[in-house]
């Protein structure tokens, strides 16, 4: 047997590696402070969990469309104009089974082998292997802090060729937590047009911002892909439940693709993401949304006395990307330190890309301010 050459383009994720050697040593006795992994700490909100224990016991069960229950794409249509201003038809919101089917399904539709698709470096990993596993190339775009992270619209036309198919974008983005200016989005949105490309953009962090509010990349382009999730505002992961809006007319194809890929989404899923949106379950997510901000801005106080390096503050997500190359030349070999020696897990740079990966760590701040600041103070051990 021989395993498949498209293997060869997907590397491994890291971080699931720390988690799981992270898990290793708490079962053997390690205290150890999970600053790692991209998920909320805090359970799903009570009503959802009740409308999902409801759905159970009523039969709920059986497969739906595969585009999903209407009564959530009509909740979710309804949500856009609630919090955007954003009039979204309800045929072109397809449920997925979390936002990584949604990612595939734009791919899907859109990638073809020789095909390449723009994307910041850093950024979250399975995007580029997404595009490699389709037989597209994506091609990475090194993005700094003098762009806040984000690609530039002279930077990606640059890079755009003939064989350009999309620009992939994310807003809040992973691993920096940055917002994408809506200047710039704007410059970006006609640029695609011009060349005849389709824009995807990542909006799963939405509404996990602080100080400001995110603007949904359908306000200004109607045309474009865009992802969400109910994992991290709304506190769902293990539900496993996202969405994709896609542009009129693509509605068909990304059905009969996502028959084909995933059937449908889990129907208990959907049935609890309909009290996603109830003033209850918002109250509840607000608050936290709140304590999220309290944990970011102790982060951002308390790690430069490691000698780490914070040039901006992020404005969404549940992250800071910090440059530690005042005290390691080699980021990977500092996390496994960290978990090693003092036992806080974060995460290494080289798993969000190749530019600057040595010198940087990501640290989700998925746990409270007092197990935050023990974490600063066990890493404060590791330097020298």
């Amino acid at each position: 047997m021989k395993l498949a050459s498209r293997l060869d383009h997907i590397a491994p994720f890291q971080v699931m590696a720390i988690l799981a050697k992270a898990r290793a040593l708490e079962a053997a006795g390690r205290d150890i402070i999970h600053l790692e992994v991209g998920e909320p700490d805090f359970a799903t909100p009570a009503p959802i969990v009740a409308a999902g224990q409801r759905a159970l016991a009523e039969g709920h069960t059986f497969y739906t469309a595969a585009e999903g229950l209407i009564e959530l794409r009509m909740a979710l249509a309804q949500w856009y104009r609630q919090r955007y201003d954003v009039a979204v038809s309800p045929e072109r919101i397809i449920v997925t089974t979390g936002a990584s089917s949604a990612l595939q399904l734009a791919l899907g539709l859109l990638v073809e082998p020789g095909s390449e698709v723009l994307l910041a470096d850093p950024t979250y990993p399975c995007n580029r292997h997404f595009v490699s596993l389709f037989g597209g190339t994506p091609v990475a775009l090194p993005v700094g802090p003098d762009t806040r992270y984000q690609p530039s619209a002279a930077q990606v036309a640059t890079a755009w060729c003939e064989r350009t198919v999309a620009l992939m974008l994310a807003s809040p983005g992973n691993p920096t937590g940055t917002l994408l200016p809506s200047d710039t989005l704007a410059e970006l949105v006609t640029l695609c047009r011009e060349k005849g490309g389709a824009l995807i953009v990542d909006e799963i962090y939405h509404g996990l911002t602080y100080g400001v509010d995110a603007e949904t990349a359908l306000r200004q382009a109607d045309d474009a892909f865009v992802i969400n999730s109910f994992s991290k505002y709304f506190q769902m992961t293990g539900w496993r439940l996202g969405w994709l809006v896609v542009p009129e007319g693509w509605q068909e194809p990304a059905i009969r693709l996502a028959q084909n890929l995933f059937l449908c989404p889990p129907a208990p899923a959907q049935q609890a993401a309909l009290a996603a949106f109830e003033p209850a379950t918002l109250a509840i997510l607000e608050e936290r949304r709140a304590e999220f901000a309290r944990r970011r801005d102790f982060l951002l106080s308390a790690l430069p006395a490691l000698g780490w390096k914070l040039p901006l503050v992020p404005e969404g997500a549940f992250y800071l990307y910090a440059d530690v190359s005042a005290v390691t030349d080699d980021s990977f070999a500092y996390c496994q330190r960290a978990l090693d020696e003092v036992g806080v897990a974060i995460t290494p740079g080289v798993d969000f890309g190749e530019y600057g990966a040595k010198r940087h760590v990501r640290v989700a701040y998925t746990t409270g301010v007092a197990r935050l600041a023990e974490a600063v103070e066990r890493l404060a051990t590791l330097r020298g």
